[in-house]
């Protein structure tokens, strides 16, 4: 049941009268008054814009006080955020004379004078790797090789026929600067490698 309340001439009040304003207006609670009456009843109070009429409220666009503290910037506290951020690259190992508790053995301080030379790999170890194929096939791979790979795959071939006593095939890569040979001898041509100084 709607009820028209005249306030003045251009004052109203539009209500919608239900049990729960009664038990509202009973209890005398507030706040049961504002949850129950507020979406049922529409106030205006002033006369002007209809979202004023409609209970909006306006946010203002003016600026607030900024009461803010100012940034710092501090220098000083960066060495403890940079400890926590993790390297971008592996750092260069400490000088050694000898082999390491690891077994990891430095490269000299100079390369050999050779037409070929071998890179060592971002673990800063020597980059000879195994494989084996689909076909069971056993493969020894040296990689990173730059120079004369040809006058590598002779050296390694003339070494590989005084540890086994027979000579064994191998396979020359020279887009990818690979070279490959049948069987496993990766330790021993990584002992090679080493006494040459790489």
């Amino acid at each position: 049941m709607k009820v028209l309340v005249p306030e003045a001439a251009h004052y109203f009040r539009v209500a919608l009268v239900t049990p729960l304003h009664i038990m509202a207006a009973f209890f005398g609670s507030t706040v049961l008054r504002r949850a129950w009456l507020g979406p049922s009843t529409l106030c205006c109070r002033t006369p002007g814009d209809p979202v004023s009429a409609a209970g909006l409220r306006f946010v203002s666009n003016a600026a607030p006080e900024d009461n803010r503290s100012p940034i710092i910037e501090s220098t000083e506290e960066y060495k403890y955020v940079e400890r926590l951020i993790p390297p971008s690259r592996i750092p260069t190992p400490p000088k050694h004379t000898g082999p390491t508790p690891s077994g990891w053995i430095p490269p000299a301080d100079s390369p050999p004078p050779l037409p070929y030379t071998i890179r060592r790999s971002r673990m800063h170890n020597i980059p000879i790797y195994t494989d084996v194929t689909n076909s069971n096939r056993k493969l020894t791979l040296i990689r990173k090789v730059e120079g004369d790979i040809w006058a590598l795959e002779k050296d390694v071939r003339q070494y590989l026929q005084e540890v086994t006593g027979k000579e064994l095939p191998t396979q020359v890569n020279e887009v990818t600067m690979t070279l490959k040979v049948k069987g496993h001898f990766d330790k021993e041509l990584k002992d090679w490698l080493v006494r040459k100084g790489f």
